[in-house]
């Protein structure tokens, strides 16, 4: 877990209906350095306090009394674009953790999983981190590869033009390797791949890893 002083805390929302386990993962993250702006417990009340307070995070579930949560996920990004959407469900069913990824989450964490986990994946999503419960992730490249079988539709744009490295790190983030393995892997510092990473969503006009993820396999660089 990194440290952080007051001015760098995370700021992250928690969007679920039940009161104890929302109020109880909020107490977890202000525990740990983390900042909650905000809590919600509906599909509108999320997007209403997500474009007041443009967290950096959100903790989103899946089941909300006025819709999904990957309605939730693509109301919140039309407000606060600049979000990281990391789920947090009790279902791990294939059709939600798509349709969450599709409306725009960066990761998909079930409840099951350890308060350490719960912030590692915290973390690693304000980082911009694609972060997945084992076993799901490959579920949602199986879902990519098979989107990307389909036939290209017609005046797709022309592959912008990406360094001999940042086609390297591309191929290794669609992989699912963190910055750090991917460091180790080409002999770099985590730094130096995450400078790479951003390069390469510029380039692309790309927001995340998920993208990246998803633009890697569609063009068969994975």
């Amino acid at each position: 877990m990194r440290h952080v002083t007051e001015t760098q805390r995370t700021t992250v929302m928690v969007v679920d209906d039940h009161p104890m386990w929302r109020d109880g993962v909020s107490r977890d993250l202000e525990g740990s350095g983390f900042t909650v702006v905000a809590t919600a417990d509906s599909v509108a009340s999320a997007a209403t306090r997500a474009q007041a307070t443009q967290p950096q995070v959100v903790l989103m579930d899946m089941q909300l009394p006025d819709g999904n949560g990957a309605e939730a996920t693509a109301r919140v990004l039309e407000v606060a674009p600049h979000a990281n959407v990391l789920v947090l469900s009790a279902s791990s069913e294939r059709d939600d953790v798509l349709q969450a990824v599709k409306a725009g989450a960066c990761g998909y964490l079930v409840k099951s999983a350890s308060a350490a986990e719960l912030l590692d994946a915290v973390n690693a999503t304000a980082d911009g981190q694609a972060v997945f419960t084992p076993g799901l992730a490959g579920l949602v490249l199986g879902e990519y590869r098979r989107m990307a079988s389909e036939p290209t539709p017609a005046g797709t744009e022309p592959t912008p033009s990406l360094t001999p490295r940042e086609l390297e790190v591309l191929r290794l983030v669609a992989k699912g390797l963190s910055a750090k393995q991917i460091g180790r892997r080409l002999d770099v510092s985590h730094r130096t791949v995450e400078n790479h990473v951003q390069a390469t969503l510029r380039k692309l006009q790309l927001s995340n890893r998920i993208e990246l993820t998803r633009y890697a396999i569609e063009h068969e660089l994975d």
